[in-house]
């Protein structure tokens, strides 16, 4: 891996990707989505994550982010996607609604036994792509990125119109996670 995506800086804010394996759909249904949702408010509620932006595609998601607590912002993305892997499989195997159960199950198993370090089912890929924003023209133009994911997937005419993301909070709506809007750095 090269040292660009590395989390170098243990105070630093950081823009982050990471998809489903395969690039499954699984993000299509809210209930799905909601749990990240919910993980992520328990990250800022008890792990020390500050949120900027994000956004939850129907395959992978956006973070900018940064650690306050003195945890390393790499353990924190950890604890973060392991915590919702085991948490959407199970919803998953549990969701007698969702059609697809079985296919991505064996989706999951079959990325499984091709990784050393996951026992039963791999639900993210590994991969993060951690870059550390450090300044206001680089740190606005990830925000609009992470925003306009969705006008550009075109589920959407205008950013805040997405509920799975933070825009609403760029132009002072409540969204579903608080987070911090950026202002310039001084």
């Amino acid at each position: 891996m090269s040292s660009n995506y590395k989390f170098h800086n243990p105070e630093g804010l950081y823009f982050v990707s990471f998809a489903v394996i395969e690039w499954l759909d699984v993000f299509t249904r809210d209930y799905y989505k909601d749990i990240l949702v919910d993980s992520l408010k328990y990250c800022q509620s008890n792990k020390g994550m500050e949120l900027i932006a994000w956004c939850i595609m129907t395959n992978h998601v956006h973070l900018i982010y940064r650690s306050c607590v003195g945890q390393k912002p790499e353990l924190l993305l950890g604890d973060f996607k392991r915590h919702t892997s085991k948490a959407l499989v199970r919803a998953i195997q549990e969701n007698a609604e969702d059609n697809r159960k079985e296919f991505l199950l064996k989706h999951f198993q079959k990325a499984a036994q091709k990784s050393s370090n996951v026992n039963n089912y791999q639900f993210w890929q590994h991969d993060n792509h951690p870059i550390e924003l450090w300044s206001n023209e680089v740190i606005w133009q990830k925000i609009n990125y992470v925003h306009n994911n969705p006008v550009k997937a075109g589920y959407i005419q205008n950013p805040e119109d997405y509920n799975y993301s933070s825009a609403k909070n760029y132009v002072d709506e409540q969204g579903l996670l608080d987070v911090l809007v950026f202002q310039y750095f001084g």
